[in-house]
């Protein structure tokens, strides 16, 4: 009689099984087994924020599959991950099973380790523990405000400001730190200023450089020199005088290592150094740490178990001796405002298990954040390093003129001989291409000045006059965002990889070049709410609402309490806007959004003025599809154009339609238009065929990437004759074409595809290139043969969730038993008739199915079948709606649109 053993995903199942031996069963839940329904009402302020939790397919079948196994055991071991999340999947399955009646006489334990190692999960099993209640009342809590805010706010942004998406508690601060970046950038106003710099020499002939810093006995600031006059008589002045060394000064610093990696550190370091975003670092984590490879990656604490220390005190002083080992063990504390120290850093589950010793074990995202997470581990343990610092102070004979030099030389590398955390996001950008400040500091810890004493004369070199410009706030990065959310204690470390992912989808903010870039629709959305919700996007509240989360999850406060202080002022802010009018926005928006629509020009003009009928004005209107800038003499100056920055019209904006040249072979106009959805390509222009009826011309989209104002007639004709042939698959013989599909550009061979990546060009990808992306795509696809019936092809194929099979249209998911290199064709067929069998129109229950001939004729046709059968269960909803007449009105009063999805449940 095995004991039970539930975990959250199956590679962590299959490790821990092998742990604990045959008289333990052990499952996994794959995550959250349900959630709160998703729909309006699913939290009920007015039943004292009780909830609505809705039924998921999956989660209620993995709890079935659990229950079934507890029929013939004794004890139910909730081993869930050992957060916030981890407790609240314990509390549902423990809390479905009970509405089974599954946990009649069975003892129920909760269980947690920090790495999945042997001995850790045995000394969980001879420890467990009971649910921790405070910890789940803070989980509902978070629950509860997320949808409140998501199911509140965002029905508010689709009636008031069209085209909007959605609203989230924190996603819609994180939205607003960059977009008020963005409009820094935008007000920010360059200044002019220059440095001198001289080339001396020693005694001895060896060269230096330095920087002038003091001019007429007065030391200079950065604007004193503020254009080349000034700047031309500093030099003059520094040609015409004697130099000696005025003062030498030297001393010895310690740098000491950075603490073992959290959840926020980790996200940065990755981005930084393997150019890793914030999902994907946290992904590659989870499978390190599924695998036993590491301790658990959502945590907010800096410390590691005694045991870990002293094993890696061991592995310093063997691998790099005795000096690299300081005489005590280094402790760390969190500085993150909100930071909960209950979990260990992230490290290695064995430090010796080395990078080297796993590269073959590991794939090369795993191996190389793996690496990282080692190297950042032992390096907090081992010994500062020792830096000799040397500044050289120089003079001219009469001691109006200093130049001052810096250098530094590493006295004893310490822990730098194995990791460096001063990559920041200047080594990022230069990854990406992005060049450094005009004036930005030269790393002094690489510069050596050579042997000088006091009094030492010098001789001068060239003196030269270097011309800068003060930049901008940079854009944030996934690095320096993720950095900010946690300075601000707004969020959860675990949460930012989803927030910054959702924020995308959303079209909020596109990433380019490793930097955040707030879209028109994200400043739109922002203004909205700065407007009237300031106190709701604003940091500090939600800053203070995280210290009241982690109150309650300290047991010092009652959530419910907190809740209802929330909503009573968060309902009367909504209440507030019901009379708001879609007019008031606009105008309030077209105030705000002013100087970024239409910034200032350099001739002096208005930038309001209609550049078609000469006296109109152009302000924000909003359309069905959104926003979009329109004249006020409307109807009778009908000029437009898309939402977004006024570039002039004319100084290098594109026009709504421009010509091309000529299409070579068919003589015809080759035009740049813009349409709803953006710019596209046209060939020729709409006409008759010889009988008559009218032609469509030829049209492509411009590619993700591509800028209207680039493109050239040779680049139009190419993305028009697309799909292009590149040449023939050497193993299989059938051609392979690059073409432009709605998801954007691809390769193809036969029924393999893969999406090119962002660096390609569908119009110059190679073969060599081309066989390389296919060689991925084939890893996910096998071909099984043709289907006996119609002789199309069938093939298994991985997908988002699982392996299937396919077949036309036609797909079906392999048993959970069943890996994709081992099913056959005949297996396939049969699973794909099944399928087909359940997914045959039938009509309502006792009634025969309504002109059966005519619905086939129309599949035939390819014509849907006609839809009268969702029309008889009407009556059954009605009546099941009435069988909850007390059911209170939704805080939101409002239904959300269908095809759209409020934050309420992914994104915060």
């Amino acid at each position: 009689m095995s004991d039970v053993v539930v975990v959250e995903s199956p590679a962590k199942a299959k490790t821990i099984e092998k742990y604990l031996g045959r008289d333990f069963t052990v499952l996994a839940s794959f995550g959250h087994v349900r959630d709160l329904e998703e729909k309006d009402g699913a939290v009920l302020p007015d039943q004292d924020f009780a909830m609505v939790w809705g039924k998921d397919g999956r989660g209620e079948a993995q709890v079935s599959k659990i229950a079934t196994a507890l029929k013939g055991a004794k004890r139910l071991w909730l081993a869930t991950d050992p957060d916030r999340e981890g407790e609240a999947i314990s509390w549902h399955v423990k809390d479905m099973l009970g509405q089974r009646g599954a946990l009649r006489g069975k003892d129920v334990q909760r269980i947690t380790f920090n790495e999945i190692t042997k001995r850790a999960v045995q000394y969980a099993v001879a420890h467990p523990r009971e649910l921790d209640v405070p910890l789940i009342d803070a989980y509902l809590a978070r629950r509860a405000l997320d949808y409140l805010v998501g199911y509140t706010l965002s029905p508010l942004l689709w009636r008031k400001l069209p085209g909007s998406r959605s609203a989230g508690r924190v996603q819609s601060v994180a939205l607003r730190l960059i977009s008020d970046r963005e409009a820094e950038i935008e007000a920010f106003k360059a200044r002019e200023y220059w440095t001198i710099e001289g080339k001396f020499q020693t005694p001895a002939g060896a060269p230096f450089t330095a920087r002038m810093t003091h001019l007429d006995g007065k030391k200079l600031d950065q604007f004193d020199l503020h254009e080349a006059g000034s700047a031309n008589r500093a030099k003059a002045a520094a040609e015409a005088a004697t130099y000696a060394v005025a003062s030498v000064e030297k001393k010895r610093t310690r740098r000491n290592p950075p603490p073992p990696f959290m959840t926020s550190t980790l996200q940065m370091e990755a981005s930084r150094k393997l150019g890793m975003g914030a999902q994907q670092a946290m992904r590659t984590a989870q499978a390190l740490y599924e695998a036993g490879h590491i301790t658990y990656m959502r945590t907010d604490g800096v410390t590691m178990a005694r045991e870990a220390i002293a094993a890696i005190r061991d592995h310093v002083k063997d691998a790099f001796g005795p000096d690299y080992m300081p005489a005590t063990p280094r402790e760390y504390q969190s500085k993150q405002k909100n930071a909960q120290e209950a979990h260990e850093a992230i490290r290695p589950t064995d430090v010796t298990r080395t990078p080297e010793a796993m590269a073959r074990e590991l794939d090369g995202a795993q191996a190389r954040l793996y690496e990282l997470i080692w190297k950042r581990a032992v390096a907090s343990q081992m010994s500062s390093a020792e830096l000799d610092q040397t500044a050289v102070d120089i003079a001219s004979a009469d001691g109006k003129i200093h130049f001052r030099a810096t250098g530094s030389v590493v006295a004893f590398d310490g822990f730098l001989k194995l990791y460096r955390e001063d990559e920041d996001d200047r080594a990022a950008d230069a990854r990406a291409g992005i060049a450094p400040a005009a004036g930005a500091a030269e790393d002094d810890d690489s510069r050596i000045l050579p042997p000088m004493a006091e009094r030492d004369p010098l001789k001068r070199g060239a003196i030269t006059a270097s011309q800068h410009f003060t930049q901008p706030p940079p854009r944030f990065s996934e690095a320096s965002l993720v950095k900010r959310l946690e300075e601000l204690g707004i969020g959860r470390p675990s949460t930012y990889a989803s927030i910054l992912q959702r924020l995308q989808d959303l079209k909020y903010v596109t990433l380019e070049k490793r930097r955040f870039i707030a879209q028109d629709l994200g400043r739109m959305v922002t203004t909205f709410l700065v407007r009237f919700f300031d106190k709701y996007v604003d940091t500090g509240f939600t800053s203070s609402m995280e210290e009241k989360l982690d109150e309650i999850s300290a047991g010092q406060t009652d959530w419910r309490a907190v809740m209802r202080a929330f909503w009573s002022e968060f309902s009367a802010a909504v209440e507030a806007t019901r009379d708001l009018k879609i007019r008031d926005v606009i105008d309030a928006l077209d105030e705000d959004l002013g100087p970024h629509m239409f910034p200032a020009r350099a001739d002096g003009t208005d930038p309001r003025v209609c550049p078609t009928c000469g006296n109109g004005r152009l302000g924000l209107r909003l359309g069905r599809t959104g926003a979009f800038i329109g004249c006020s003499n409307y109807p009778e100056c009908r000029y437009t154009r898309p939402f977004g920055v006024d570039s002039g019209e004319g100084e290098g904006a594109a026009p709504a339609e421009q010509e091309l040249g000529t299409d070579p072979v068919t003589g015809q106009a080759v035009t740049m238009k813009r349409g709803p959805y953006g710019f596209y390509i046209q060939l020729g222009e709409p006409g008759t065929d010889a009988k008559g009826k009218p032609t469509k011309p030829r049209r492509t989209s411009l590619p993700n990437g591509v800028t209207p104002d680039i493109v050239t007639l040779d680049q139009a004709l190419g993305l028009l004759s697309l799909p292009r042939a590149i040449g023939f698959d050497p193993e299989t013989g059938e051609e392979i074409t690059a073409g432009l599909g709605r998801f954007g550009p691809y390769v193809r061979c036969g029924t393999v595809f893969k999406s090119l990546d962002k660096d390609d060009d569908v119009l110059t990808v190679g073969m060599n290139r081309a066989l390389v992306l296919l060689a991925d795509a084939r890893a996910r696809v096998r071909e099984l043969g043709v289907h006996p019936k119609d002789k199309e092809p069938v093939s298994v194929r991985k997908g988002r969730f699982g392996p299937y099979a396919q077949h036309g249209k036609t797909v079906a998911n392999l048993p959970r038993d069943v890996a994709m290199e081992d099913i056959t064709l005949e297996d396939a067929v049969a699973l794909l008739a099944e399928k087909g069998k359940a997914l045959k129109p039938r009509g309502p229950a006792g009634r025969k199915a309504a002109a059966p001939k005519a619905a086939a004729k129309k599949a035939a046709n390819g014509e849907a079948p006609a839809r009268k059968a969702p029309a008889a269960k009407a009556p059954a909803r009605k009546a099941a709606a009435k069988k909850a007449p007390t059911k209170p009105k939704s805080p939101a009063k409002a239904k959300a649109p269908a095809k759209a999805k409020p934050a309420g449940k992914s994104a915060r």
